[in-house]
């Protein structure tokens, strides 16, 4: 006889890596769903970013499958660091778009208390092209030091790594893709758009003491980007970076959704 075991069937477990069960538990448990084609996508991804020694760098990670606020808010590494969206969002297997006026995902996780000053990388993975002074990532508060990504501000890629008032900047009018802002010491950065080397210097100056939100910075520059995948944690080296992107893309691309 095949026992059911928190929404799965017994056999079914054998064939996913365990965190990636524990994860699809916290959707059920959150009153989300997700399809067989969406648990095969972020199984894939989980093996191969063990594989590649990128999941034990990860503090959070946001797939963003489900098509719900209930599915696409929990982290796939970890019950914590749950997020919580606001009003103003719309859910699609393709991923999450705000509105670009209000709409934010508090990611409740702070850097001051969970990151480390010189070594840490955010990053996002966007479905959507346009010119706009909008954020895919940053900070609740302007003042503070900040970790951010603006793909195409004026036609720039504008990405902050704990630092105030310096931004690592270069001509930039796509943001498509899977954009990575990534502090490898208190002078370097390694920002990455897909595989493409965009960025390299910029001082650190602190940690924030307000959490990360997806698709805000500050108190006005919202984003209405559609986002297919977040993730916040430690530095990642420059292969590690390309690795990354190959497993991400995998994902999206299983998922009819890669840009």
């Amino acid at each position: 006889m095949i026992l059911a075991t928190h929404g799965f069937l017994a056999s079914s477990i054998g064939q996913f890596d365990a965190d990636a069960v524990a994860f699809f538990n916290r959707v059920t448990t959150a009153g989300g769903s997700l399809s067989s084609t969406e648990k095969t996508a972020v199984n894939t991804l989980v093996v191969k970013m063990k594989a590649d020694g990128i999941w034990t760098k990860m503090k959070a990670i946001y797939p963003m499958v489900g098509a719900s606020a209930a599915a696409c808010a929990q982290n796939l590494k970890s019950s914590s660091f749950t997020g919580s969206f606001t009003s103003g969002w719309t859910f699609a297997s393709t991923g999450v778009t705000p509105n670009g006026t209000s709409a934010f995902m508090n990611t409740n996780l702070t850097p001051l208390t969970s990151l480390s000053q010189n070594d840490t990388h955010i990053s996002v993975y966007s479905r959507t092209n346009q010119i706009s002074s909008g954020a895919l990532i940053g900070n609740e508060n302007d003042t503070q030091p900040q970790l951010n990504i603006f793909p195409t501000f004026s036609s720039n890629l504008y990405m902050r790594v704990n630092s105030v008032g310096t931004s690592q900047i270069v001509a930039n009018t796509s943001s498509l893709g899977l954009f990575i802002a990534n502090r490898v010491s208190s002078t370097g950065t390694r920002n990455f758009q897909n595989t493409t080397l965009r960025t390299q210097t910029a001082n650190s100056t602190g940690l924030s003491n307000v959490p990360i939100h997806l698709s805000r910075q500050g108190s006005s520059n919202f984003g209405s980007f559609q986002i297919a995948f977040a993730s916040i944690g430690d530095g990642i080296t420059d292969t590690e970076a390309s690795n990354f992107y190959t497993a991400v893309q995998a994902m999206q691309t299983t998922l009819s959704r890669n840009v």
